[in-house]
């Protein structure tokens, strides 16, 4: 079991937390929520010893092991993908390293033999000698195959880092698990393999995560942060939802019961308070009103933006032809004979482990690459937004929020643009803020303001949940689903990629491709019971083999 006693954490004259009090059990998993700039990373720093708050302490079941997911992707550069997830259990590795050094030892002792001795026996005790075993199996779960084992963590690239260090949080059997944000930069295999991971672990995990999919399927707790306090609630996210509003509701029907009571009293109180015979009761009417307090309701402190793409025109019967697109990169062929054509409908998500391979097809579409063979034809009723993966190009620059804003603009009104601002949370003095220093999150909802103001009929997003709050996922989910445009896109978000879209392409490793009219759920249904030996047709009905 881990605890907060009293945590109060001040920055300047904020208090970010205000005696906050909370126990985390053994055997339960518990989504940590709230907005932006809540805390959520930085509790979860208090509570692995990171951070020490204002006030309060942190305590931990003696004997017990905490784990939390490293967030520096440079700090093991030096040490080998298997060395770094067995140093997940560091008292573990020291034993394995002091053993190691004393067998190297040239002039070997009768001492050292007692101390290897007493290493071993440590070692064993602590299953020492399945620790490589154990740590490639996280490793292979997390798709990092097994000729990287032995590499040097420099040599692999971010994505590879990051699953990596996921496997070291999670090597040993930690009995307290802290998450912040395991599923970003993870394929969707990879994160199936970490919500099974979680489902059946038993200790205790903490975990922030923006993926709404993925918090519905691991937590049975939710704890909220809002107002400088955490709530704490039974059930996962969207039980803490379905609560929170009902909640509210219930408070304002109750309140609306009390302010038609104060109501009546005073219209009581008013009419006979000068009436000598009534007067008794308007006396005693006034003594209840007295009595009668309103809850105070407190609106939640998250913010949700306002995304709605609106073209310019309406799109026609031809949108986009894909004919034979190959890409070789690096000696590497990312894109082999892609084909497909786009109906005035679709609403295009695509999967598959070969991210290059997507990046590398949004930017030939969007006409920012040219690709080695075939072609692409955009129809001539249809209007290009791209949003990259990497944006870092569109802020490399001094320009203010509105600036940036206005040259992407047809309507050149600084009300105008401030309009598309406002709508993405830059209100007031945000708008004159340099590109330049805007957090991840700005930046994104900056992007998400250019794609609006195009008015554009075909969007493309390339990983547009990366770096997002709960709320604005949820927000630029409801607007693309209500979009009457096509979309082209990839995302790592479950619930993004099951509600937005009805046509499903994977890129294979190999650069190949699979196109199918499905949903998301059907088409991993379909592939689950492919990979079972049992194949079924789109309808769910079982086919012959």
């Amino acid at each position: 079991m881990i605890s907060a006693n009293n945590i109060t954490l001040r920055i300047g004259k904020k208090a970010l937390f205000e005696d906050v009090n909370i126990k985390f059990t053994e055997g339960n998993c518990y989504g940590l929520i709230g907005a932006n700039g809540a805390g959520k990373s930085t509790f979860l720093k208090i509570l692995s010893g990171q951070l020490e708050p204002t006030k309060g302490d942190v305590s931990i079941t003696q004997g017990q092991r905490l784990s939390f997911l490293q967030q520096d992707h440079f700090k093991y550069d030096e040490f080998s993908v298997l060395d770094t997830v067995i140093m997940g259990n560091k008292h573990l590795y020291d034993i394995m390293k002091e053993k190691d050094a004393i067998y190297m030892k040239e002039d070997f002792t009768e001492e050292d033999g007692i101390k290897a001795s007493e290493l071993e026996a440590e070692f064993a005790e602590m299953d020492g000698w399945e620790a490589e075993s154990n740590a490639a199996m996280l490793l292979n779960g997390l798709g990092i195959e097994t000729d990287l084992h032995y590499s040097l963590m420099k040599d692999l690239n971010g994505n590879d880092k990051v699953k990596v260090l996921l496997a070291q949080a999670l090597f040993g059997n930690p009995d307290i698990l802290l998450l912040d944000e395991p599923t970003n930069h993870l394929d969707l295999d990879a994160i199936a393999w970490l919500e099974e991971f979680l489902i059946n672990f038993e200790n205790t995990v903490i975990v922030v995560s923006h993926d709404r999919y993925f918090l519905n399927k691991v937590c049975t707790h939710t704890a909220d942060i809002d107002y400088a306090k955490i709530q704490l609630y039974a059930g996962n996210y969207d039980f803490w939802y379905e609560s929170s509003q009902l909640l509210i509701k219930q408070m304002k029907e109750a309140n609306k019961k009390k302010e038609e009571k104060i109501k009546e009293l005073k219209e009581f109180i008013s009419r006979f308070s000068a009436n000598a015979s009534k007067s008794k009761q308007a006396t005693s009417r006034k003594k209840a009103l007295e009595k009668i307090e309103l809850e105070e309701i407190k609106p939640s402190s998250r913010k949700y933006p306002y995304i709605d793409f609106r073209p310019n025109r309406e799109i026609g019967n031809e949108v986009l032809t894909v004919e034979h697109l190959s890409k070789t990169i690096d000696g590497v062929k990312i894109l082999d004979d892609i084909s497909f054509i786009m109906g005035h409908d679709d609403k295009i998500a695509f999967v598959g482990s070969n991210e290059l391979a997507k990046t590398t097809l949004f930017q030939i579409l969007a006409g920012e690459m040219e690709p080695d063979e075939g072609s692409y034809k955009w129809g001539v009723t249809t209007s290009q937004a791209y949003f990259p993966k990497d944006n870092t190009r569109e802020f490399d620059n001094d320009d203010i929020i509105v600036d940036w804003l206005t040259q992407y603009s047809e309507i050149k009104d600084v009300t105008y643009v401030r309009g598309f601002l406002g709508r993405m949370l830059f209100a007031g003095e945000d708008g004159v803020k340099k590109v330049r220093v805007l957090s991840g999150g700005e930046k994104v909802r900056c992007m998400l303001s250019k794609m609006m103001i195009s008015g554009a009929n075909c969007l493309i997003f390339d990983e547009p949940t990366n770096h997002l709050d709960m709320e604005s996922i949820t927000a630029l989910n409801n607007g693309l689903i209500k979009f009457p445009g096509v979309i082209l896109f990839t995302s790592h978000d479950h619930q993004f990629v099951q509600t937005t879209a009805n046509r499903i392409i994977e890129i294979f490793p190999d650069g190949t491709m699979t196109d199918k009219i499905t949903t998301y759920d059907e088409y991993l249904e379909a592939n689950e019971s492919a990979r079972k030996g049992t194949v079924y047709s789109m309808d769910g009905q079982e086919a012959d083999n």
